[in-house]
């Protein structure tokens, strides 16, 4: 009898381990299966095992979701106790009720190389609850220099889902969309839909960024853009400042020249530029054959730069800091006042600007043809024709003659600060003072008698920057009883080296 129950007894222990260990097997695989189904369905994408069995997601053009479901309740996250401990330093910055308005925000950012990688990583970083990520191209070799995250491995995936992965490490509880597509048009409805709190444009194509910005002024979107970082090297001159104050900037001017242009916009968009002068050009471009060849040609797609510009790693990575606090800044709230952008002679070409439209008026009976501001006056200028006349550009001796025409443009402004002092005097000085004031003045107008304004090049084309310039008064009536064509015939070299100037203006504002 005794003999029967240990048996029994051991058959009982038998069956109650094995159900516990069938019980075990069953949660660890539910768990793993569990874990490759979430996996599927929140990034959209496929598993796969390399060589060394690691598991590498792979997918195709679309949308990807991760982290955060739709019905997440955002006002909660920060209770979690490790979401709040990895936001403390935020937390403390800007007080609970601030970083709870960054981590209930909706931010988009489109363009993800060295500008929009950096943007998002601090943005994703500093508790944004959802963000959309968006950029059509592939993580390259030579963007490792700049990019925020992208390792070797990561070299052939599209730069939106490689963020994606690596976003997913750092804060699991954001909602990250990733759309493998590019910005245009047809997709302005899809990606710019659903009220975000931010857009950033991070694009480095003009038509491109010209048409999101239209788009977001138009939806009365809040935007902030990025403008050139490459061929740049002095990080103490990047600045923050409305659209319309980044007139150094050429990619900056290119932006304004064709929002004015195509959509009426004058302003009222912040932009992240540098007041530093390229320091290097976009590279020659070099077809199979290893000789130059028209970029153009090998256009993937249609308006997007082929040729290449050296980029100093360092300074796309601080626009897109720069970038990330200013909006985390607006989304909690705090007030930063942004140093502004003094332009000490810009006086100078609002009055040369002033002169081209009284001569188009007084030449043409109207200034409608006008199709510059201040800004691009002096560029044309400044930046074109170096302060000199056109005629003086030809010759060989720039040294003096530039610093003479430069001099020559700076007493137009003083003669307008004389004109004030005079008439802000009322009778406080006296008749003597008055007198030195004006002789003073009229040796100013005598010197000044070959100022220079801009004139057609081209007089049956609109007055536009790449068809205006800078002549002495005592040039211009020869100029203007002349031709192009028959500049062309007489004087094949001046007619050379001016087309040549304003092809580099027609370049640089994509005209």
């Amino acid at each position: 009898m005794a003999e029967r129950s240990k048996q029994w007894l051991l058959v009982g222990t038998g069956a109650l381990l094995g159900s516990l260990s069938t019980v075990a097997l069953i949660n660890l695989l539910s768990r793993w299966a569990g874990k490759r189904q979430v996996k599927r369905l929140l990034t959209g994408c496929s598993v796969i095992a390399d060589r060394s069995g690691k598991e590498k997601l792979f997918g195709s053009c679309g949308t990807r979701y991760n982290g955060a479901p739709d019905g997440l309740v955002y006002s909660n996250l920060l209770k979690d106790e490790v979401v709040s401990e990895q936001l403390t330093r935020n937390i403390q910055f800007f007080g609970m009720e601030s970083q709870q308005k960054v981590t209930e925000s909706y931010v988009v950012v489109i363009g993800l190389g060295g500008v929009g990688s950096h943007a998002a990583s601090m943005l994703l970083r500093s508790g944004v609850g959802r963000l959309l990520l968006v950029d059509f191209d592939q993580v390259s070799l030579s963007s490792l220099n700049r990019h925020a995250v992208a390792m070797r491995d990561d070299v052939g995936i599209p730069k939106a889902l490689c963020l994606q992965k690596h976003f997913s490490a750092i804060f699991p509880e954001c909602r990250i969309e990733a759309r493998v597509q590019l910005y245009d048009a047809s997709s302005e409805e899809e990606i710019l839909s659903g009220q975000p709190d931010f857009v950033l444009d991070c694009i480095d194509n003009i038509d491109t960024k010209v048409a999101l910005l239209a788009a977001c002024v138009r939806r009365g979107l809040r935007v902030l853009s990025a403008m050139g970082a490459g061929a740049r090297a002095d990080p103490t001159r990047i600045r923050v400042a409305d659209l319309r104050e980044s007139s150094i900037d050429p990619l900056s001017r290119s932006v304004r020249h064709r929002l004015r242009k195509d959509y009426g916009i004058e302003g009222g968009i912040p932009v992240v530029f540098s007041l530093e002068k390229p320091k290097v050009k976009l590279l020659p471009f070099k077809g199979l054959t290893g000789q130059e060849e028209n970029p153009s040609d090998y256009q993937i797609v249609p308006g997007f730069r082929v040729r290449i510009i050296p980029v100093l790693g360092t300074i796309p990575a601080i626009f897109g800091q720069v970038m990330a606090s200013y909006v985390v800044t607006q989304l909690a709230g705090l007030c930063v006042q942004t140093e502004p952008v003094v332009n000490l002679d810009l006086d100078h070409y609002r009055i040369l600007h002033q002169r081209l439209l009284e001569h188009e008026e007084l030449t043409y009976g109207s200034a409608i043809q006008v199709l510059v501001d201040v800004e691009e006056v002096m560029y044309v200028v400044k930046e074109l024709w170096h302060g000199r006349s056109a005629r003086d550009h030809s010759k060989k001796d720039v040294g003096r003659k530039m610093w003479r025409s430069v001099n020559e443009l700076m007493l137009v402004s003083k003669h307008v600060s004389l004109l004030e002092d005079i008439k802000s005097c009322g009778q406080k000085y006296t008749i003597e003072w008055l007198l030195k004031k004006l002789l003073k003045l009229l040796y100013h107008a005598l010197e000044g008698s070959c100022h220079k304004i801009s004139y057609r090049w081209d007089k049956s084309r609109p007055a536009t920057v790449n068809n205006l310039i800078p002549l002495k008064f005592t040039e211009a009536e020869a100029h203007e009883s002349t031709t192009v064509d028959r500049i062309k015939e007489e004087e094949p070299e001046f007619y050379t080296m001016v087309t040549s100037v304003l092809k580099r203006a027609e370049e640089e504002f994509a005209l």
